[in-house]
């Protein structure tokens, strides 16, 4: 069966309206609900409207506080600690990434850390806000469920701990890297899952070390860092980061919120913010990232390779067309999501009884 397209204004819409009917304030409703569409928006089906049944069931559960008291408990003049107080990651990030531009605006570069927060959807989400202030940004985050053992070890003690980093430029597209430090983010094998279709070999192996390619099956492996060993060091750098420094889960107090709607997942998290003109000229910055971009698109290619892409691109080419053709939803996640409808008592996405 094909997609349907629904339009952005339709997607966050019926977000918000679904996070008003588990209780959130109209105000943090809709942030989430922009946020989350937004992540549909640019292509990361995983992390966005995919996600609403799960925070669905966690907050109908008590797992997430849907009136928390976001607030700093750690500050000094380039850096601060926020205490999510259990509520949703995406009101957590989004206040902890405007404190980190306010004071990068000061200090040339700032540091936030999150603790007690939830999973906040794709992680270049909050790497790009500061490119709108012509700043940099950088964001990493702890996994909220333990996918990748240790390398040799067979004991799910690391995550998917993702990195993103948004680097503004002057008429080319903005840089945006978004990856986790496993092959494939595990948001990309429940998408696989919700469309029926295979994994590519790669992304995850069994117990006994064979290629696992049925996203029903995840559970019987785990996910393969990138570049082996290296992948698996990343992965345990940013997860001290984003979490042990904070005081946030990690290693075996990190709360697998696939199958645990009720406890306090305690997520970390951290945004970096770079105000280049600490540095010097930010036009003359944004200027010689542009013409990097174009040395980099304009070389000698490998035969039958067409286009020769930069971080962030396709993800901008995919805002761009959505926006114009509508965002696609398979109709297994629509069918999810009207159980959802019927569940809040709230319109469902589209009427499909015409």
């Amino acid at each position: 069966m094909t997609d349907i397209r629904v339009s952005l204004a339709q997607l966050t819409r019926y977000i918000t309206t679904a996070m008003q009917a588990l209780g959130l304030p109209d105000t943090d409703a809709a942030t989430v609900g922009r946020l989350m569409a937004q992540a549909d928006l640019q292509g990361s089906d995983g992390h966005g409207v995919i996600r609403l049944p799960q925070y669905s069931r966690r907050i109908l559960a008590g797992g997430v506080n849907v009136k928390p008291n976001i607030r700093v408990v750690q500050e000094r003049a380039a850096m601060a600690l926020i205490d999510g107080d259990n509520g949703m990651g995406h009101l957590v990030m989004q206040q902890a990434t405007e404190l980190a531009i306010q004071k990068a605006r000061t200090c040339g570069i700032a540091w936030v850390g999150s603790r007690f927060s939830n999973h906040a959807g794709p992680a270049s989400l909050y790497a790009r806000m500061p490119l709108a202030h012509d700043m940099l940004g950088l964001y990493f985050a702890v996994g909220n469920a333990n996918h990748l053992p240790p390398w040799g070890g067979l004991d799910m003690l690391l995550s998917t701990n993702p990195i993103a980093v948004a680097i503004p430029t002057a008429e080319e597209a903005p840089i945006v890297l978004d990856m986790a430090t496993t092959v494939a983010a595990y948001g990309k094998v429940k998408a696989k899952a919700q469309r029926g279709e295979m994994m590519p070999e790669g992304w995850m192996i069994d117990r006994q070390g064979q290629p696992l390619l049925d996203p029903k099956r995840s559970e019987e492996g785990f996910l393969m860092p990138i570049g082996g060993y290296k992948g698996y060091g990343l992965s345990l750098v940013v997860g001290i980061l984003a979490g042990t420094l904070n005081g946030a889960a990690m290693g075996r107090a990190v709360i697998d919120f696939n199958h645990d709607d009720h406890s306090v997942t305690n997520t970390g998290q951290a945004i970096a913010v770079i105000d280049p003109a600490a540095f010097g000229d930010v036009g003359e910055f944004k200027a010689r990232v542009d013409q990097l971009v174009r040395e980099l698109r304009g070389s000698e290619r490998m035969p039958g390779v067409e286009r020769i892409w930069l971080p962030g691109e396709q993800s901008e080419a995919k805002r761009s067309a959505y926006a114009r053709e509508g965002i696609p939803i398979a109709p297994a996640l629509l069918t999810q999501l009207n159980t959802v409808s019927a569940q809040l008592n709230v319109p469902a996405l589209l009427d499909t009884s015409a």
